[in-house]
């Protein structure tokens, strides 16, 4: 439900972007986007799903400029739901375990450590992956 929820939200935000932002700033940096664009045609989709496994910047700005490049937006909600997944699961799993806490003692306990490890490191972890997955054509 949480990655439904995102991935609908960030397609609902692409969509305002796309149609309110796209024309004039494709217009106002036409010369300074072909490159860009050019980009976005061939790997829009990787790069997508790199911004979003990679949480370098907030996703909310991730959705707006994508809606304003030459990606579909078939492939800005599939490399959106899959990119925002592993993230997902993490946050759901150490909501999980913080609700079973019964006294301070317990914030240490071994799942609870983990889930916030997992939490500190996971921009990392998919980097890394990133690195050497076959995701890329």
């Amino acid at each position: 439900m949480v990655s439904l929820g995102s991935t609908t939200g960030a397609a609902f935000c692409f969509l305002i972007s796309r149609f309110l932002l796209k024309d004039f700033v494709q217009k106002k940096f036409h010369s300074k986007l072909k490159a860009i664009n050019k980009g976005f045609k061939k790997e829009g989709a990787f790069y997508c799903f790199s911004l979003r496994l990679i949480p370098v910047f907030p996703f909310f700005m991730v959705n707006l400029l994508m809606g304003v490049t030459p990606i579909s937006l078939r492939s800005f909600v599939t490399a959106s739901f899959l990119g925002m997944l592993p993230g997902s699961l993490v946050y759901v799993n150490a909501g999980k375990q913080l609700a079973h806490i019964q006294s301070p003692a317990e914030l240490f306990s071994p799942l609870i450590v983990l889930s916030f490890l997992l939490l500190a490191f996971l921009p990392w972890i998919m980097k890394w992956i990133l690195k050497r997955s076959a995701f890329r054509a």
